[in-house]
């Protein structure tokens, strides 16, 4: 019973994982019960358990494994942290579980997998499953196919993937085990309950027998669509909407609904594997195929028909093939092998889907001219290939195709046409049949119901009914105006029959309709306008009017190009909004005029109206006018009103004022009452008559805008225009142009008639009357804004003079943004007009002037001969072929769409071995696209995609050229076609780098902009995984850049989703990087305020912005102008504050969105700079470290830059010539001081760009910088900024390379700039830099530095020199035999203030120097002595102004004059020295921490080693003072008011130099720590409350308690509050992630120091507080981020090995720490980024070899790493070798030679027995030192003792030494020296001992013991260590 009595002592987990089976019986069942009464899911308690679940699953005892799987199930159930453990869980299960024997084993088995799903676990554990299929053991097999089976039944086909599972069936079916075999049996059935017959495809080559048995099970399952049962996690509302159906005992209606969404989800297309069949073509195929023989031909088609016949193809280039089929279909003489070839045609279109869309435009032609064939079987095939090619495109792309051929003579063809649309009409929805495509189709088709063949004629009705039942009726009717009754009443009764693709509703349900197949899948959208979002709706005119249209529906349109009055010309094309709210009136009579205007006007008035008297007639207006504003609109009889106005005199009116007057009415009328166009035309004659004269011409103006407003303009404009240009008057023509130009301008330019108005500028340009021509160019120029460079086309045949004038107001215009409308907006909207149907009016403005330009049809110019001279062997004939095709293009300008054979041909060059006819061909392409307009989009996929892949080429012009090209493109077509298919994802997925980046920066640069896109761009998603790991560093940040963009079309989770697939490294990586991406996602581009990127056939894009449709808010111009920072999306800089305004983005397409200069100049992306920081430490962009910039440096600037400063300006910033630098520092200096938030968001951009200028070799340019800088740094300093060690190394080293610049006006400011910058920057680091600066070939250089060097000393004292004021004086005393004169003197006055401040112990610093140097040196200094000597009174001066500053930053002050050095440097410096101390704001922020610590040589003292303490009461709360005066910041309780800038000023006090500052601000942050609701408002400002403290920590140490003076309780008080609020941040695992690596390091070196302070332990409660600092630390280790907490002990130990003054208790003391972190390590090894630490390992391993380690005094050092490493050996296994990725050279690395060995030792060896020797070995002490070694050692120790900065940690080591080698004989060393030496030494190391001993005797139980070998066990020794 002994055994027994021990395991029942132990905990849980230690039962759970003892020897014994009982004991683990035992401990499961106490396991089970914890788990089950742990209420909160997050508890820690859970984390003991991760790594013990397994062992509870594959327990080897029978019983003990019952009960452990119970325990397991539980756990899955009810932790947070369970889903960790899933893989390994689930792999045990598998393994051993699922083989034994008891059945209830295998239950519990199940449940947990099933358990593991609902904690959405699901991918994990299919996995695992999936791999148990392949086991040996049938039991294992059936278990998994049952548990598949379970799941899928309890949680539905949406949860369990089935295409891996459908996959491995067959192989099941064929199993030799009967079991499998009918397990198997059982999966299927269950699968066919879920996607029915989508299941037969893959199980179609089963064993006959068993296929049978499955079709009758199959037969026998219920019609209903199942459901899913069981639910994730999050579906809980899902859940209890279930709960409530099956309360309510019937689920009809939700069984629908459910079935609706869930059945249509697989398709078997989807779970079959593609087959590769290109390469299976017999060898002489081609060859066969031209053969003579039928027969031959025939064997060939018949190899092709075998392997299209799998039903799923893989991709590939099947042009060659596709071509010859078509050949066969079309000039093929036997019939029988035109049918063979059409069904090879079908199955490669079924097999391919959507990857044979780019080959239907080449074969659609040919099949439906092949339909002229009679015979049933070749139509047959042929329908059946023709309907195969359509499901693979859209209607959109070959409709130009299926068009020409509706005017072919052939009736057949005619019939089979219409009945190929007819049945392709049934597979579109309202969406993918928009009117634009209706339209064409409908004029073609009314050609046919007239058709003297009843065969055409009943086809066309077919096709009619079938629009009409998929459009409605609303869409169609319009079309069929002119249709006779009997033949309207026809196309109903075909809409009736029709059954539609997507299901059987009614007609009258088309609108209802409507919704459903938008939701679901459609096809295709309407996609125009390829990146706008086309919620057509089915009345809505389409984006896209085809130019090529004009064949069939030309005529009418152009029957009357101004007589569109009444419908608003060709452009309005009866708007829904303008008909709904346009007001019709018939003609009155005149005598109906008179008794209405009686009815409302006085009677005087009327008798008045014609009086001779003018007064009369004056007073009547007044009248008039008077009873006008007081009627209401509804009263008012406007005709009847204008009218009277016309009546005699009418316009005729010779008085001025009375005329006047009467415009005026008019314009009330108008404005106040319901005019309509009947009023209009009474009046405006008149109008126009008027609008030239002098006195009147504003009037009529305004009546005419008002009547614009009433009438819409397009309607006033037309009639405006006719009328003006009817007459001879010049004046009135100039005027109404002018009038007009404005109008435009206020109205915008929605629905007017492009083509009436050319028509009408055309007369006036040609105008004799100077001022009519003026005019009629300033109108031009405006509608420019609109139109764009297309409207140029139709005036290049004006004369040149004429011309230019044009060109020049063009120019003038270019750049500019059309106004917003402010008019017309408000009257007509009225909530009518559709938002998506006014975007396309708007988009129709520039269609149609691509409709009006006329196009060439260049078909029959692409000549045989030519496309074979394209493919000619010889380059030079290639070449010429290309050559014509240019000229044919640049002949014809625009061309139609059609361009046969020539896209074969230029595709084949795009991958010429030439690359000069590679750019060639770019260039055609790019022709091609302004050329073709919009129509280009039917060739994207033939010719768009084969440009990109040429963005993977290895020369850097020809991707340039290729990036061109692919925008030409898709500013012509938009996006949407681009993005749709496979096509672009393939492209990412070959493994180019140069393809990649190319591609990812173009999408990044793409996708911001568009507000939808198709969801095939999720298949990219995979490939930019691959690519975020790439081996290419610019591929990684491309993908990186991208990553946001891709996550703001398709969402965080679909994102996070994809990540399921990939390894579990990679997948940490990349959730990592998505989680970042989230943070500066985008917001989607808003609706109203995109502007369309339609775009205009000249190839520019003709931009409008949507507010001027009717329906934009009238108020849209009085929106806040300034952008919200939070919204403006990473991409654009002032494109969000344009959109708020409504502005109109510039047509001219090299400014693209933001060429507004209002916004602000500097975008503040949250956290921007920080991620820019963490992406330059972990090398993944280039450190900006260069001797000359490369182009690579200039483009990641730019890159980085273009999310965080407007475009514009970084258009100016990175433009080639040199005045535009000059332009973008001038806005820069402009926007200092109002944007300063703004330039420190950027600051690290800024100087890099500046360095950049540095590099420039324009004067103008780098004055202009300098200048800037200085303004820079000087608000910096205001602002308390402290610049980062990232922006100091980017920007000091080449601002110091200007120092040495010829011009003595530069080498000034830059000196000036140095001294500005130690305002931000600590002077000690500044030094390190101008040390540097010492070493340059440039001797001006060298002067200057050293020369700054002495600046530097004289003002801050010896201690600014780094890293030793010896080693410093050592490498400037070098340039004391410099050949150059000006360096040998600088470097001479230099160390002369240097003695000046130091005295003679600078000789000593100094070494040794020739005799000549010496000589001049010694002469130098006795010639300043002469001088008054300035030093003492200086020094004197230092100490009083140190101890007065309250600010913090003391150390930063200047001294007093300097006399002995005149320059004027010198006065600016004392000047701010001076200024410094009347600030009242502390400038903590920009300590020089090294330069504190060294600081205050008089108090610095080497701490005794420290006393170990007991820590009993460890857990007594840490007093933490009430602050007595809370009126520091009355403001800190409304937190969110202004939260940052009050706990930044705050945490600014923390480090003040008042300790009751400090201990109030402390008190306040304490306040908000401890309330959990204001606690996350310290969010974001952790590592600078942390700053705060431990520089708050290190002037206690240095400062106040060296201050006899202070009242050290004063200190105590500090101390607890300091350590309080450090708890209470430290409580809160959240707030503490927060801390970076850098902070903590800093945090941990701070709060060990204190530990080891002697002096605190002589306090009254220095116990206390040192229990406290223990306390604190365990805290820190165990909440702080686990990676950076490890990372930074890494460091902070490397640093103080590396350190000679840092004692080794201290090193000791971070060992401790490690060793600590090293016990936590299995529960937080998921947490960590082992890339990191192992990179931290790497680093410290090359800095401290192997060797180097081993001559360490104390072993510790070596032992702690080989414990780390093997723990993290132990916990990763062989994987942990996978975490290497962040080292660069791992083949040169120590360490994965050391991690390789551990893991071929680990094999054999347990993890204990290292720890064991870990513990034997801390305690051991190296005692191995040759006689050698010693005297070194030794005489280290005395030359240390012998100087006086380190004479006590010279005392201190060599008592240490004594003490550890009793028997050293230190002899030799004390006898030459002096007698007065020896007695010092022997009474230093006397006092050691007393001190060590007395203190020693007091038993110790510290933390984290400070000393004492013997207790260096690498645990904590406290109460804590059991959590």
């Amino acid at each position: 019973m002994g055994d027994d009595s021990e395991w029942i002592k132990l905990s849980i987990d230690q039962k759970c994982e003892h020897k014994l089976w009982k004991a683990r019986v035992n401990g499961y069942e106490e396991a089970l019960k914890l788990f089950q009464k742990i209420e909160d899911e997050k508890s820690p308690e859970w984390s003991k358990y991760l790594g013990l679940i397994k062992k509870f699953v594959t327990d080897s005892n029978a019983v003990a494994q019952l009960k452990g799987l119970e325990a397991a199930l539980a756990y899955v159930e009810n932790a947070h942290v369970a889903g960790k453990t899933t893989g390994e869980v689930i792999s045990g299960v598998v393994n051993k579980v699922f083989n034994q024997p008891k059945a209830r084993a295998k239950e519990l088995g199940i449940d947990i997998c099933l358990m593991y799903i609902e904690i959405e676990k699901g991918e994990p554990v299919q996995e695992e499953l999936l791999k148990g299929l392949d086991n040996k053991n049938p039991k294992i097999i059936v278990a998994c196919i049952e548990t598949l089976r379970k799941a899928l039944s309890e949680f539905g086909s949406k949860i369990i993937s089935l295409k891996p599972i459908i996959k491995v069936l067959p192989k099941l079916f064929e199993s030799r085990e009967k079991a499998v075999r009918d397990e198997a049996k059982l999966l299927a059935v269950e699968i066919y309950r879920w996607i029915r017959d989508a299941l037969r495809p893959p199980l179609q080559n089963i064993n006959s027998v068993q296929l049978k048995e499955l079709e009758e099970e199959w037969v026998n399952l219920p019609p209903a669509a199942p459901k899913q049962t069981r639910f994730l996690r999050s579906q809980q509302e899902l859940k209890t909407k279930f709960e409530q159906q099956q309360a309510a005992g019937g689920d009809a209606d939700g069984g629908g609904h459910d079935g609706d969404e869930v059945v249509p989800q697989v398709d078997a297309y989807e779970l079959l594997e593609a087959v590769e069949i290109l390469s299976k073509l017999p060898k002489d195929f081609y060859d066969k195929i031209e053969a003579k023989k039928w027969q031959e031909r025939k064997e060939a088609l018949e190899a092709v028909e075998m392997l299209v016949k799998n039903p799923r193809l893989e991709a590939g280039d099947y042009a060659d093939l596709v071509k010859v089929l078509k050949k066969v279909v079309g000039k093929d003489t036997n019939v029988m092998l035109v049918a063979l070839a059409a069904k090879c045609l079908a199955g490669l279109a079924t097999g391919l889907r959507k990857k044979f869309g780019q080959y239907a435009g080449q074969v659609v032609p040919t099949i439906l001219e092949k339909f002229k064939e009679k015979k049933p079987q070749v139509v047959q095939a042929l329908q059946e290939a023709i309907d195969a090619i359509f499901l693979t495109t859209t209607l959109q792309n070959i409709s130009e195709d299926i068009l020409a051929v509706m005017d072919n003579k052939n009736p057949t063809i005619k019939q089979q046409t219409s009945l190929f649309i007819a049945r392709s009409f049934r597979h579109c929805t309202p969406s993918t049949l928009p009117r634009s495509l209706l339209k064409p189709f409908c004029a073609a088709l009314l050609k046919h119901i007239n058709d003297s063949a009843p065969e055409v004629r009943d086809a066309a009705f077919e096709a009619l009914g079938t629009a009409q039942k998929v459009a409605g009726e609303k869409a169609v009717n319009p079309f069929l105006a002119d249709v006779d009754k009997l033949k309207l009443d026809r196309i109903k009764e075909c809409a009736e029959k029709v059954e539609l693709a997507y299901g059987k509703n009614t007609g009258g349900a088309a609108d209802k309709k409507e919704c459903r197949p938008a939701a679901g899948k459609t096809p295709v959208l309407s996609g125009a306008a390829g990146d706008k979002d086309t919620k057509d709706t089915s009345a809505k005119s389409g984006p896209l009017k085809k130019a090529p249209a004009a064949k069939s529906g030309g005529p009418p349109k152009k029957s009357k190009p101004a007589a569109a009055a009444g419908a608003g010309g060709a452009g309005t094309k009866g708007k829904k909004g303008s008909e709904t709210k346009e007001i019709f009136e018939p003609e009155l009579s005149i005598e109906v005029c008179e008794e209405r205007a009686s009815a409302v006007l006085p009677a005087s008035c009327i008798q008045q109206l014609d009086s001779g008297n003018w007064k009369e007639r004056l007073a009547c207006m007044e009248e008039f006018q008077k009873a006008v504003e007081l009627m209401e609109r509804s009263e008012m009889p406007c005709q009847a009103l204008v009218r009277m106005l016309a009546k005699k005199p009418g316009w005729k009116e010779t008085n001025f004022q009375v005329m006047q007057m009467k415009l005026h009415i008019v314009a009330l009328i108008a404005q106040k009452g319901n005019f309509s166009k009947t009023s209009a035309q009474v009046v405006l004659d008149g109008l126009v008559d008027k609008i030239g004269d002098v006195k009147c011409g504003n009037n009529a103006k305004e009546a005419m805008t008002a009547i614009a407003e009433a009438c819409l303009l397009p309607w006033t404009a037309e009639q405006v225009m006719s009328m003006a240009f009817s007459q001879k008057n010049p004046k009135n023509q100039s005027e109404t142009l002018n009038w007009l130009s404005n109008a435009i301008k206020e109205f915008g330019f929605s629905g007017l008639n492009v083509k009436a108005f050319i028509s009408n500028v055309k007369t006036a340009l040609a105008a004799t009357n100077p001022a009519v021509r003026t005019a009629a160019i300033t109108l031009l120029g405006v509608m420019y804004l609109y139109v764009g460079p297309p409207l140029r086309m139709f005036f290049e045949d004006e004369k040149p003079a004429l011309l230019s004038q044009i060109d020049a107001e063009f120019e003038k215009m270019q750049g500019q943004t059309a106004p917003a409308p402010t008019r017309g907006t408000s009257r007509h909207s009225g909530g009518s007009g559709d938002d998506g149907e006014e975007r396309d009016e708007q988009e129709d403005i520039g269609n149609d002037v691509v409709d009006l330009l006329p196009r060439t049809e260049i078909s029959d110019k692409i000549t045989a001969e030519l496309v074979s001279k394209i493919g000619d062997k010889n380059w030079k004939i290639r070449k010429e072929g290309l050559d014509e095709v240019t000229c044919i293009i640049n002949d014809a300008k625009f061309i139609q769409p059609n361009i046969g054979e020539l896209q074969a041909a230029l595709k084949c060059r795009l991958n010429d071995s030439n690359k000069i006819l590679v750019q060639q061909t770019l260039s055609i392409l790019q022709q091609l696209a302004m050329a073709m307009g919009p129509n280009i989009r039917q060739h994207v996929k033939n010719l768009g995609i084969p440009i990109i892949t040429v963005l993977g080429d290895s020369k850097n012009n020809v991707r340039a050229a290729a990036l061109a090209t692919v925008n030409a493109w898709t500013e012509q077509t938009g996006m949407k076609e681009w993005l749709e298919g496979e096509d672009l994802s393939e492209e990412l997925k070959k493994e180019n780098p140069f393809l990649r980046q190319e591609l990812l920066g173009w999408l990044a640069d793409k996708l911001p902009t568009l507000r939808s896109v198709p969801s095939d761009l999720l298949l990219c998603v995979p490939h930019l995984y691959s690519c975020l790991e790439d081996r290419n560093g610019d591929v990684r940040k491309k993908a990186q850049d991208a990553l946001p963009f891709f996550m703001m079309h398709l969402g965080f989770e679909k994102m996070a989703k994809a990540t399921g697939k990939l390894k579990p490294t990679s997948k940490d990586q990349v959730l990592a990087m998505l989680e970042k991406a989230k943070a500066i996602m985008p917001a989607k581009p808003a609706a109203p305020a995109k502007t369309s990127s339609k775009v205009v056939g000249g190839g520019a894009p003709a931009k409008f912005q949507s507010a001027s449709a009717p329906a934009e808010d009238s108020g849209s111009s009085t929106l806040e102008p300034k952008p919200d920072p939070k919204k403006t999306k990473a991409g654009g800089a002032a494109s969000k504050a344009k959109g708020a305004q409504g502005k109109k983005i510039p047509s001219k397409p090299n400014l693209k969105e933001d060429d507004d200069k209002s916004g602000p100049i500097f975008i503040i992306v949250p956290n921007g700079k920080e991620q820019r920081m963490k992406d330059e430490k972990g090398l993944k962009v280039l450190k900006w470290n260069f001797t000359t910039p490369r182009d690579e440096y200039i483009e990641q600037l730019k890159t980085q830059m273009s999310s965080c400063v407007a475009r514009w300006v970084q258009d100016e910033m990175f433009h080639t010539d040199f005045q535009h630098h000059n332009k973008a520092l001038a806005v820069m200096v402009e926007h200092l001081e109002s944007e300063k938030d703004g330039v420190v968001s950027c600051l690290d951009l800024v100087l890099k760009w500046l360095t950049l200028r540095f590099f420039d070799t324009n004067t103008s340019v780098l004055m202009k910088a300098l200048e800037y800088l200085k303004l820079l740094f000087t608000l910096l300093s205001q602002e308390e900024y402290h610049l980062t060690e990232n922006e100091a190394s980017s920007f000091i080293p080449y601002l110091i390379l200007k120092v040495g610049e010829s011009k003595d006006v530069i080498r000034k400011d830059v000196r000036a700039i140095l001294n500005r910058m130690c305002l931000i920057y600590p002077a000690s680091k500044m030094f390190t830099f101008i040390m540097e600066g010492t070493k340059s070939k440039n001797s001006k250089q060298r002067a200057e530095c050293l020369e700054e060097l002495g600046c530097l000393v004289e003002s801050y004292g010896m201690n600014v020199c780094q890293p030793t004021p010896g080693k410093a004086l050592k490498e400037m005393a070098i340039h004391i035999g410099d050949r150059d004169n000006t360096v040998r003197n600088a470097a001479l006055n230099t160390i002369v203030t240097v003695y000046n401040v130091h005295g003679d112990q600078v000789f000593k610093l100094i070494g040794n120097l020739s005799e000549k140097d010496m000589s001049m040196l010694e002469e130098r200094i006795k010639r300043a002595a002469k001088r008054p000597a300035a030093a003492p009174a200086r020094q004197a001066e230092e100490k009083p102004q140190r101890a007065q500053s309250t600010n913090a930053n003391a150390s930063v002050l200047r001294k007093g004059p300097a006399e002995d050095m005149s320059s004027k440097l010198n006065q600016a410096r004392n000047m701010s020295g001076h200024s410094e101390t009347t600030h009242t704001v502390p400038r903590e922020f920009q300590l020089d921490l090294d330069e504190i610590e060294n600081d205050n040589g008089t108090v610095r003292c080497e701490m005794p080693a420290l006393v170990q303490h007991k820590l009993d009461d460890i857990f007594e709360p840490v007093l933490i003072p009430e602050p007595k005066i809370r009126a520091v910041s009355p403001h800190f309780d409304d937190m969110h008011s202004n939260t940052a800038s009050t706990i930044n000023f705050v945490i600014s006090q923390v480090a003040s130099g008042d300790i009751n500052t400090s201990i109030q601000a402390l008190a306040q942050i304490d306040e908000v720590l401890r309330q959990e609701d204001k606690a996350e408002a310290m969010s974001g400002h952790i590592d600078q409350f942390l700053i705060a403290t431990f520089m708050q920590l290190r002037l206690i140490y240095n400062t106040h308690m060296a201050d006899e003076k202070l009242d050290k309780d004063e200190i105590v008080k500090l101390y607890s509050c300091i350590i309080g609020n450090m708890i209470s941040l430290f409580q809160m695992e959240s707030l503490a992630r927060e801390a970076s690596t850098g902070v903590l390091k800093d945090l941990m070196h701070g709060l060990i120091t204190l530990m080891l302070d002697s002096r605190v332990e002589d306090l009254e409660e220095g116990q206390q507080v040192i229990r406290s600092v223990n306390l604190l630390v365990v805290k820190v280790l165990e909440k702080s981020d686990q990676t950076n907490i490890l990372s930074a002990l890494l460091v902070l130990l490397q640093d103080s090995l590396l350190a000679t003054a840092s004692s080794p208790k201290f090193s000791e003391l971070v060992m401790k720490c490690l060793w600590r972190m090293v016990r936590l390590l299995p529960e937080t090894i998921n947490s960590i980024n082992l890339d990191r630490i192992l990179l931290d390992i790497h680093i410290f391993m090359k800095v401290f070899p192997k060797e180097k380690l081993k001559q360490c005094k104390s072993e510790f050092p070596i032992r702690t790493l080989k414990t780390l490493l093997h723990t993290l050996c132990k916990l990763k296994g062989p994987k942990i070798l996978d975490h290497l990725t962040m080292i660069e050279n791992k083949n040169e690395s120590e360490l994965e030679a050391h991690l390789c060995r551990v893991m071929k030792h680990s094999m054999d060896q347990t993890g204990s027995k290292t720890d064991k020797e870990t513990e034997k070995g801390a305690s051991r002490i190296d005692e191995k030192s040759s006689k050698a070694k010693v005297n070194d050692f030794l005489a280290e120790i005395f030359k240390k003792i012998g100087s006086k900065e380190n004479t006590k940690e010279g005392l201190a080591e060599l008592y240490e030494y004594k003490k550890k080698y009793s028997d050293a004989d230190i002899e030799p060393f004390l006898k030459n020296s002096s007698q007065f030496f020896q007695s010092y030494v022997e009474r230093g190391l006397r006092l050691i001992e007393m001190e060590r001993e007395g203190k020693g005797r007091i038993p110790s139980s510290t933390g984290i013991s400070p000393h004492g070998r013997g207790n260096m066990s690498p645990h904590f020794h406290h109460t804590v260590s059991s959590s």
